[in-house]
């Protein structure tokens, strides 16, 4: 497992700067398994380096998909995958370990396809007005799957919102939970950005935003 101070979701990539020897044990070995493949879980307490921390019990399963080895450390590129949750923590061997139970794929319903449009035009519109006043971690215009499950995720996972936010997404039970919560945060964070909207309340910008490009 790899504790990180933010949540890695399903279907999407994180790149990781591994220093840390223990952390370097940990992947020597999965590469020597041919499971090229760890846990990455949010701290619930404590930080990234040093280890002692406090993890929350359901991760994100991370398959490697590229690395480059430096004088210091190794550079990984990884790909989400699938969710898991913690049964029960084993002591450090030197990184941490668990055992895992895989939780169940979300299903789709096209039915939920217009909640899903109206999620995507929501944080895209608001990825675009934070970017305006800060640097993003994503681009507005960022492609997203084809596949509405994998989209989905991917919302959730550009969505302007905190690492115990996004948490809260990890732990949805449907696709219309996930949906709906990504939708409910992404407004909240267009709370923090009232001031900046240039005479519209958070309603009106909220609302011309959805009615854009004939009422997605």
């Amino acid at each position: 497992m790899f504790p990180l101070a933010s949540v890695l979701l399903p279907h999407v990539p994180i790149r990781l700067r591994i220093f840390e020897p223990r952390y370097r044990v940990m992947l020597g070995r999965i590469l020597a398994s041919g499971r090229p493949e760890f846990g990455v879980v949010l701290i619930e307490r404590g930080t990234e380096a040093g280890g002692g921390e406090v993890r929350f019990g359901v991760a994100t399963m991370a398959h490697i998909v590229q690395m480059a080895a430096q004088d210091d450390d190794v550079l990984v590129v990884a790909q989400g995958t699938h969710r898991v949750e913690v049964l029960a923590w084993g002591e450090d061997d030197p990184y941490p370990v668990a055992t895992v139970r895989a939780l169940p794929e979300l299903a789709w319903d096209d039915d939920l396809e217009p909640l899903r449009e109206q999620t995507e035009h929501l944080v895209r519109g608001v990825l675009a007005r934070a970017a305006e006043f800060a640097e993003t971690d994503w681009d507005p215009d960022v492609g997203l799957s084809e596949d509405p499950v994998e989209a989905a995720w991917q919302l959730a996972a550009i969505a302007p919102i905190g690492p115990l936010d996004r948490y809260r997404l990890l732990r949805a039970g449907s696709a219309e939970e996930l949906l709906s919560t990504t939708r409910s945060l992404t407004e909240d964070a267009l709370d923090t950005l009232e001031p900046t909207l240039g005479g519209d309340t958070v309603d009106q910008a909220l609302w011309r935003w959805l009615d854009e490009d004939g009422g997605a």
